[in-house]
């Protein structure tokens, strides 16, 4: 890191850790956040980059996963090992780290997705659910010991409550008995740990007993009637072996944890070691970031960079590359128009690359850097007798003992601070002998002599930061290949400087640099002209190939249809012909042989016989022509078998609705449509919305499958302030959103308050066919204020 500490400092990287560490879930990933610092291995850097991609896939493929309330365990671990008691937070904080374990494992297990470099993470983790649930049974929350710790504990505090109830009884008779008047007021009290009533001073003869405490103002004094001092003897003795009884059970459960402390310092380390990549993926969702390509050219791009120090939505995207044609660029402008924001984008990208994180851009194709050598800003000391340009110098100098053929080298107005002539010797001497090295080099200046040493020199490249002469503002945009401006005059025309003063001025600027400025204004325009007729072929080019592709949308659409009607009047056409040619055969079949009887022989019983026949062959044709019609319909088969979340067509009433349960093995299936929930036949359904792909297949528009929201899904709801009926509204359609996406457990969050909205929930919950088990939360989990749901599949 010693090489990067301070570029870390001037390019403001250690404020780049701040972000991360307010993505980071857990303190211990907060602390790795804070501490991060660049690599210059190759090998190391792709790691780091692998972790976080695979990171960001596992969010977006499954959700972000829990990580609890997970501290750092060390200290206790170690403490219990040394034979220590811990207190129930301790023990409460080694159970979380239990618990994370183990819902980490579920996570990676359940619903496998592509194997990842994190596996290997996942897999370390061991889970202890015996020593989990034994902790979270014995404490269920801080600073308390359940009955369930051991049976000793419950048969002790049972007595307890016996020997309360005795000592109570015997002082309700002073309270409401002939003693009742002598007691300042009717209510029974503990001082010193023992039951006792307050009694006026003046009547403390009346009751006999142990004085325990007196009031403030003398008038009261409490007093242990003799008749219960045995009785709150022995609920002392009890309250004693109480103590002990705690003791020993935090003391067992202290000796179980140092038992299995090293398997729980590791887990602890790898939740850690996850929760930190995941911060470093939930970073680049949050700031649109991209992975980087990582290459040994020595090439440096990046396209469209957002810095991420600044405003996300007003901030201008900005490219910019080094290596290849060209190894060091002269950026020049006017003052505030972006230099040194395009300088710091350079350099803080590649620490952030080096780090491991994805970066705020559209694309990059970034090599490593040994070193990176900043000299920006104004670091002029009183103390030190150092001004501006000695400063600068000093930094310079520095840079140039450390500069090596893997070095990115960044310079802030390079030889500023002095005589502008010899200023611009000097930076241009700095420039050969940085290239001298190989390194790559950024540096921003205003002098005319940079601008047109970057024109001359081949492998350095101009830069120009673009300003609105209209609107006096700075577009912060950076064009690569043309110089920049300062704009002086324009900007002191504008802004009211007498025109005569410009005038005068312009006269004092050497004909030399004036042709110069006249050609890069001349440039300048062409350039925006030229930008402006691009956007508008553009803008055309993307209207054209928009319709392009409707209208062969719409024409294979049509096509398709055609030939689906075509085929099926073909079809219809010759089920006609057969059915009418078949009809005329019986027909003159018939005829035939009653032409060939004896007349006298026909009966009228005969001729009714055959019209009979002819009518049964005629129906007979047009059955099979209906059926014909109708095969299509009655062999449908769809593309697949029906599972849960399938949208559905019920042919009988011409509803859509959604399978709540895969099909029997009768064909009998249960189907949501709107607010009904019915049971029909696969033969009574369609797959909604069948559409014909491109290789001919079916497939299924609306659909719904269990992996469609799995990555936006929230695994849980806030329902404080709601009224029962309102929170179970919601808390019903949730439930099937978390069915579909595949998800087993949910949170339901309606705090703490009178337990009036909770009482609701678990009422409602209590019928709910769909849920497996519900119960309160448990430490970390929001205790009492939440509810955990786990949902049948």
């Amino acid at each position: 890191m010693s090489e990067f500490r301070k570029a870390i400092k001037t390019l403001e990287f250690d404020k780049i850790t701040s972000l991360l560490a307010d993505c980071a879930a857990t303190e211990g990933a907060k602390l790795m956040a804070k501490q991060l610092s660049p690599e210059a291995d190759i090998v190391r850097v792709k790691r780091r980059q692998g972790e976080t991609a695979a990171a960001k896939y596992l969010i977006m493929k499954k959700t972000l996963p829990s990580f609890g309330a997970v501290k750092d365990v060390s200290g206790s671990i170690e403490r219990a090992a040394k034979k220590s008691t811990l207190t129930p937070g301790e023990l409460l904080d080694i159970a979380s780290v239990l618990r994370t374990s183990r819902t980490l494992r579920d996570y990676i297990d359940t619903d496998p997705a592509d194997e990842t470099v994190l596996d290997i993470v996942f897999k370390r983790l061991t889970p202890n659910r015996f020593l989990e649930e034994k902790i979270f049974r014995a404490i269920p929350v801080e600073d308390f010991i359940a009955d369930e710790a051991s049976p000793a504990l419950a048969d002790i505090r049972r007595k307890i409550r016996h020997a309360q109830s005795n000592v109570r009884e015997t002082l309700q008779k002073y309270v409401s008995g002939s003693f009742a008047k002598y007691l300042q007021e009717s209510i029974v009290t503990v001082r010193n740990g023992r039951y006792v009533v307050p009694v006026k001073s003046e009547y403390k003869n009346e009751i006999k007993g142990l004085v325990h405490d007196t009031s403030s103002t003398g008038a009261t004094v409490f007093i242990e009637p003799y008749g219960v001092v045995e009785a709150n003897n022995e609920l002392r003795e009890l309250e004693s072996k109480e103590t002990r009884e705690k003791e020993r059970i935090l003391a067992s459960l202290s000796a179980d944890c140092a038992m299995y402390g090293e398997t729980i310092n590791l887990n602890y380390y790898n939740i850690t070691l996850l929760a930190f990549n995941f911060a470093k993926a939930e970073f680049s969702l949050r700031y649109n970031c991209s992975e980087p390509t990582i290459n040994e050219e020595k090439f440096f791009s990046i396209e469209k960079a957002r810095h991420p120090l600044l405003p996300q939505e007003s901030v201008v995207p900005i490219t910019v590359a080094l290596g290849g044609e060209y190894d060091t660029l002269v950026i020049t402008g006017p003052n505030t128009g972006g230099k040194t924001v395009s300088l710091k984008t350079v350099g803080l990208f590649a620490l952030m690359n080096q780090a491991g994180l994805q970066l705020p851009c559209e694309r990059a194709d970034v090599c490593l850097f040994d070193e990176i050598l900043a000299d920006i800003g104004d670091e002029q000391s009183i103390e030190q007798s150092l001004s501006t340009f000695s400063s600068h110098m000093t930094n310079i100098r520095d840079i140039l003992q450390k500069v090596s053929r893997e070095s990115l080298v960044l310079f802030d107005e390079l030889g500023s601070g002095t005589d502008p002539v010899e200023g611009a010797a000097i930076a241009i001497s700095i420039l050969e002998e940085i290239r001298s090295y190989g390194a790559l080099c950024a540096a921003t200046t205003h002098y005319a002599e940079l601008k047109e040493y970057a024109v001359n020199k081949e492998g350095v490249m101009n830069a120009g930061c673009e300003f609105d002469i209209e609107t006096l503002r700075p577009t912060y945009r950076l064009i690569i290949g043309t110089p920049g401006r300062s704009n002086a005059f324009a900007i002191s025309e504008r802004i009211g400087i007498s025109k005569k003063i410009i005038e005068r001025a312009e006269k004092f600027v050497s004909s030399e640099n004036r042709r110069v400025e006249d050609v890069i204004a001349g440039l300048d325009r062409q350039r925006v002209e030229l930008e402006k007729q691009r956007a508008e072929f553009e803008k055309e080019r993307a209207t054209f190939l928009l319709y392009e592709k409707d209208k062969k949308k719409y024409l294979d659409d049509l096509s398709e249809r055609t030939h689906r009607d075509t085929q099926n009047l073909r079809e219809q056409a010759a089920r006609m012909m057969e059915s009418a040619k078949a009809s005329s055969n019986f027909i003159f079949d018939k005829l035939e042989k009653l032409q060939k009887q004896n007349a006298k022989e026909l009966t009228k019983a005969g001729l009714e016989q055959a019209r009979s026949e002819i009518r049964d062959s005629i129906k007979y044709s047009e059955s099979s022509f209906v059926s014909g019609r109708k095969s299509d319909s009655e062999n449908y088969k769809p593309p697949r078998p029906y599972k849960a979340g399938d949208e559905v067509i019920i042919v009988s009433v011409g509803k859509r609705g959604i399978i709540l349960k895969a099909p029997d093995k009768d064909g009998n299936v249960t189907v949501r449509a709107g607010i009904i929930t019915t049971q029909t036949t696969v033969d009574n359904l369609r797959m909604a919305d069948e559409k014909k792909s491109s290789d001919g297949k079916k497939t299924i528009k609306g659909a719904v499958s269990k992996s469609v929201s799995t990555s936006s899904f929230k695994s849980e709801v806030d329902l404080r302030g709601m009224t029962g009926d309102e929170a179970w509204f919601v808390v019903d359609k949730y439930i099937d959103t978390a069915y579909l996406a595949g998800v087993y457990s949910v949170t339901l969050i309606h705090g703490k308050g009178t337990g009036a909205l909770r009482t609701a929930l678990w009422n409602a919950l209590k019928r709910e066919p769909r849920v497996a088990s519900f119960r309160a939360g448990a430490y970390g989990e929001g205790d009492y204020g939440v509810t955990v749901v786990e949902i049948k599949h």
